[in-house]
C-alpha cells in the first residue's frame, strides 16, 4: 500500500493494475484484436469491390474463400468479445477489492480521534458506493481508451490511403473537439465530487437513524428523521442534477461534432466526384471508415464521463488513505513482556482535538496529573463527570497521545513500546459494552482469536454466563442479534467480562461497568470483577462508591486533577470530598 501513496492520482492508479498485469495484458490483446478487426473490415470489402465483384469479371472461389476468412474473423471477434467483457469486469472487481482492503486495513490502523471527528456512514461512503465507479473505469478505462486510439489512428491512415483529401479535412474538425471536450470535462470532475460528497451525506444519515431508530420512536421523532433526511436528499438531487446538466451539454456538443462529420465528407465527396477525382466505391468504403472513425470518439466522449467519476471515488479514497494515522510504534519501538503491571503517570496534561483534528485551544481535560499504581494493587477514580476519570483509562492503552508528561508500564514509557504489546497486556470492560452481531462463542472468542470451545466454556462459567447461554436457543452458537440488542444489559456485560477472562491480561480497566445494572445483577457482576481483578493491577472508574470500597487506593478526581487518595475508611475519616460524595449517594438511595 505504502507504493501506491506514492506519484500522482493517475500513477498510483495505475499500481493496482501491478497484480493482475496478465488479467490486464490478456483484456489488452483480446481488445487490440478486436480495433484490429474492425479497421480491416472495410478494407477487406474495397479489396473485394474492386478486384472479385467486377461486372465484366466476378471470381466467386476466391470471393467465397475471403467471406469465410470474414466469418472465421468475427467469429474469433465474438470470443475476443467476451474476453474482454468477462475478463475486463473480473480485473475491476480485483482491484476494488484491492481498494477496499487497503481503505478497511487502513481504517484499523487510524485512532481514537479520527473516528471523534468522522462520521460512519461517510467512511463506510469511501469503501463501496465510491468504489464502484472506480470499478467502472478500472475495467473500462484503459480498454476503452486503447481500443479507441488504436481503432481512430488506424481508421485515419486507412482513410489516408484510399482519398487522403477527405482525410485531412476530416481531421480537422478532431481539434475542434478535443477544446470542447477539455473545456467540460474539468467541470464534470468538480461536480462528480459533490455527488460524491452529497451520497456520503445520505449514507451517514441513513445509518445514524438506523442506529438511532428505537429513540426516535421511543420520542416520536420519525417526522424529524425523515425531514432530516429529505434535506441531504436535496443536497445529493441538486449535486447530480448539476452533473447531469454538464452530461448533457457534454454529450450534445459530442453528437453535434460526431454527426456533422458525415455531412462534410458527403460534401468533399461530392465536389471531388463532380470533378472526376473519386468514384462511387471509393465513397462507400470511405463512408465505412467514417463509421470507424467516429465510434472511436463517441467511445471517449463516454469514457471522459467514466474518468470523472471514477477519478472522483479515486480521490476521495486516496484522501482516505493519506490520513495519517496520529499513534504509531515509533521506530525501534520494543515488545512488553512479563507484566508485573506497575503504572506511573507522571505529570500528564492531555486535551482533545477539535472536531477539525486540530488541538482545541481551550484547557486540558488533564493538567500536571500523577498517579502511582503498584503491581496487582486497584485503585478505584471517583468524582464529578467531567473530571478526566475515563480519559486516564485512554490514556494508558493510548488510545489517545499525552502533550505533556510520560506514562510508565513496569518502568518503560509506553510510547517506547509496540502498541500491539502494549494493548494485549490491558484488558477493559466498559459501561457501554459492544457486542457483534454474531454468536456468543464468537464474541467471547473475540478476547482471544484462537481460543479452543473448553477456555471459551471455562471463561464463560468464571464470568457467571454460563448458566444464561445454555438456557439460549442455541447455546453458545445463538445469534445476539446488532450489538447484542437480544441479551439483557448484565448478559452483556458479562460476556465482555468472560471476553477479559479469556483474553487474561495483566491490567484490567473497569470504566463504569456496573453503572447502568440493577442491584441483583451488579452484585453478580462485582463478584466476578473480584476475581477478575485478583493478581492484577486495577483501574475502576465508578459512580457508585459502595463499589469501590474494598479498593486498596481511591483517587478523587474533579476539575484540578486528584485533590484526595486513601483507602475507603481514610477518606471517611478526612471528612473530605469523597465523605461528601459518600454521604451524598447514602441519602440518595435512602430516600429511594
Amino acid at each position: 500500500m505504502d507504493a501506491k501513496k506514492k506519484g500522482s492520482g493517475l500513477a498510483r492508479f495505475a499500481g493496482y493494475y501491478k497484480p493482475h498485469l496478465g488479467l490486464f495484458l490478456t483484456d489488452m490483446a483480446c481488445a487490440l484484436f478486436i480495433s484490429a478487426v474492425d479497421i480491416a473490415y472495410p478494407l477487406i470489402s474495397r479489396h473485394v469491390l474492386n478486384n472479385y465483384l467486377t461486372v465484366e469479371n466476378p471470381s466467386y472461389t476466391p470471393f467465397f474463400i475471403i467471406m469465410g476468412l470474414c466469418l472465421l474473423m468475427y467469429v474469433l471477434r465474438t470470443a475476443a468479445t467476451f474476453i474482454v467483457t468477462y475478463l475486463g469486469h473480473s480485473l475491476g472487481v480485483s482491484i476494488e477489492a484491492d481498494m477496499r482492503r487497503d481503505a478497511f486495513t487502513h481504517l484499523q490502523k487510524l485512532g481514537f480521534s479520527f473516528y471523534d471527528r468522522s462520521r460512519t456512514g461517510k467512511l463506510l461512503s469511501r469503501c463501496t458506493n465510491d468504489l464502484f465507479d472506480v470499478t467502472e473505469l478500472a475495467h473500462h478505462g484503459p480498454e476503452d481508451v486503447f481500443i479507441s486510439m488504436v481503432t481512430f489512428l488506424g481508421a485515419f491512415i486507412a482513410m489516408l490511403f484510399i482519398e487522403w483529401r477527405l482525410a485531412v479535412v476530416l481531421i480537422l474538425t478532431v481539434p475542434l473537439m478535443l477544446l470542447f471536450v477539455m473545456k467540460l470535462r474539468t467541470h464534470m470532475s468538480r461536480t462528480s465530487r459533490k455527488v460524491k460528497e452529497g451520497m456520503a451525506i445520505i449514507n451517514a444519515d441513513i445509518e445514524s437513524s438506523i442506529s438511532g431508530a428505537r429513540v426516535a420512536k421511543a420520542f416520536t421523532n420519525e417526522g424529524y428523521e425523515i425531514e432530516k433526511f429529505e434535506k441531504g436528499n436535496g443536497i445529493f438531487i441538486r449535486s447530480k442534477k448539476l452533473y447531469y446538466k454538464t452530461m448533457g451539454k457534454f454529450h450534445a456538443g459530442m453528437e453535434f461534432f460526431t454527426s456533422i462529420m458525415n455531412v462534410i465528407v458527403l460534401t468533399a465527396s461530392g465536389i471531388l466526384m463532380m470533378s472526376g477525382k473519386m468514384d462511387s466505391t471509393t465513397l462507400i468504403v470511405f463512408l465505412l471508415y467514417v463509421s470507424s472513425f467516429t465510434t472511436p470518439i463517441r467511445k471517449l466522449a463516454a469514457f471522459s464521463e467514466q474518468y470523472a467519476m471514477g477519478m472522483a471515488g479515486f480521490k476521495r479514497f486516496t484522501e482516505l488513505l493519506d490520513t495519517e494515522p496520529d499513534i504509531t510504534d515509533k521506530e525501534g519501538a520494543i515488545e512488553l513482556r512479563d507484566v508485573k503491571g506497575n503504572i506511573d503517570f507522571d505529570h500528564i496534561s492531555f486535551a482533545y482535538e477539535a472536531a477539525n483534528g486540530h488541538h482545541s485551544n481551550g484547557e486540558n481535560v488533564l493538567h500536571d496529573l500523577s498517579l502511582h499504581i503498584k503491581a496487582g494493587e486497584t485503585v478505584a477514580l471517583v468524582g464529578p463527570s467531567g473530571g478526566g476519570k475515563t480519559t486516564i483509562c485512554h490514556l494508558l492503552p493510548r488510545f489517545y497521545e499525552i502533550r505533556e508528561g510520560s506514562i510508565t508500564v513496569d518502568g518503560h514509557d509506553i510510547r517506547d513500546v509496540t502498541l500491539a504489546s502494549l494493548r494485549r497486556n490491558i484488558g477493559i470492560v466498559q459501561q457501554d459494552v459492544f457486542l457483534f452481531a454474531a454468536s456468543v462463542k464468537d464474541n467471547i472468542r473475540y478476547g482471544k482469536i484462537d481460543a479452543t470451545d473448553e477456555e471459551i466454556v471455562r471463561a464463560a462459567m468464571a464470568a457467571e454466563i454460563h448458566d444464561d447461554i445454555m438456557n439460549m436457543p442455541d447455546g453458545y452458537d445463538t445469534i445476539v442479534g446488532e450489538r447484542g440488542i437480544t441479551l439483557s444489559g448484565g448478559q452483556k456485560q458479562r460476556v465482555s467480562i468472560a471476553r477479559i477472562f479469556l483474553k487474561n491480561p495483566p491490567i484490567l480497566i473497569l470504566d463504569e461497568a456496573t453503572s447502568a445494572l440493577d442491584s441483583a445483577t451488579e452484585a453478580r457482576i462485582t463478584a466476578a470483577f473480584e476475581r477478575l481483578s485478583k493478581g492484577r493491577t486495577t483501574l475502576v472508574i465508578a459512580h457508585r462508591l459502595s463499589t469501590v470500597r474494598n479498593a486498596d487506593k481511591i483517587a478523587v478526581i474533579d476539575e484540578h486533577g486528584i485533590v484526595e487518595m486513601g483507602s475507603h475508611d481514610e477518606l471517611i475519616a478526612l471528612g473530605g470530598e469523597y465523605k461528601k460524595l459518600h454521604d451524598a449517594q447514602n441519602s440518595f438511595y435512602l430516600i429511594k
